[in-house]
């Protein structure tokens, strides 16, 4: 009888999972209550779980096939697992805006995992708001309009690039002109649960294909403000040793920057995903 304990955070998504030592192999029936838990609450969180880099790498490849970071160079000794650091002297937080993973790629992740090495002594939380409930929440009319079109994903959108420049100056893997671009489906359609999703985010995407960025405008600043409102989303404070997976195909995050001071690491896994549909 499975011994883990799925508590959700939120009535919108997240769940707190117990019951389980990630430091020791999982039994394959527990891995299947894992993933249905991931599907169900789209970001799932493990507390107190201080495992090694191989334990962590373990962990992951048990829900998909470990990719790197396209744009920043992961540890010497563990080039998948990249650090997500803010040192004391610093103000930008890295990815510290609304956003989808690296949605300007043609394969986006399907998901990817963060572990906490270090922390502030105090804020450095993290909101994930559901793309399911946001896309759920438009009207009609808005559904109609939006579903099959598509627009323009970039790494080069402003407000985005600027949160990892402080890891690129140092670690920085692409050049500063190769600015990767993806056109994707406004709205997604999950590949294990069937449900659409809102898939535009305000950190990498500019216009609607076919319109300008100016004609686009309008319509993504109302859905970028529509898709994060409370309703639709949770709060994790982090503890070391916590770890949080989120699918990234039907949910947005954005990491507070309310630690100024002080240095923040978490070392952070990527999973390999599908072309969106």
């Amino acid at each position: 009888m499975s011994t883990i304990e799925v508590r959700p955070v939120s009535g919108a998504l997240g769940a707190e999972i117990s019951g389980v030592d990630l430091s020791q192999d999982l039994d394959p029936s527990i891995v299947d209550e894992l993933k249905d838990a991931f599907h169900e609450n789209l970001v799932v969180f493990f507390r107190d779980q201080p495992i090694s880099s191989d334990r962590f790498l373990t962990f992951a490849g048990l829900f998909g096939e470990v990719i790197p970071y396209p744009m920043v160079k992961g540890l010497d000794d563990y080039p998948n697992i990249v650090p997500v650091l803010k040192l004391p002297e610093e103000t930008a937080n890295f990815g510290g805006i609304w956003h989808t993973d690296t949605a300007y790629l043609e394969y986006p992740p399907m998901g990817s995992m963060l572990i906490a090495r270090e922390l502030p002594p105090m804020g450095g939380d993290t909101l994930w708001s559901n793309m399911y409930l946001a896309y759920e929440a438009l009207s009609d009319g808005m559904k109609n309009m939006l579903d099959g079109m598509t627009a323009l994903n970039t790494s080069a959108k402003g407000a985005a690039a600027a949160t990892r420049e402080d890891r690129r100056k140092t670690a920085a893997i692409n050049e500063a002109g190769d600015t990767p671009e993806a056109t994707h489906p406004v709205v997604r359609t999950h590949p294990v649960t069937g449900r659409k999703a809102l898939y535009i985010n305000y950190g990498h995407t500019t216009r609607f294909t076919g319109m300008t960025e100016a004609e686009s405008a309008p319509i993504l600043d109302y859905l970028f403000a529509h898709q994060i409102r409370p309703e639709f989303t949770c709060r994790f404070s982090w503890r070391e040793g916590d770890i949080a997976f989120w699918d990234n195909r039907a949910s947005q995050h954005l990491p507070l920057n309310d630690y100024h001071g002080y240095k923040r690491l978490l070392h952070r896994i990527t999973l390999a995903g599908d072309r969106p549909v």
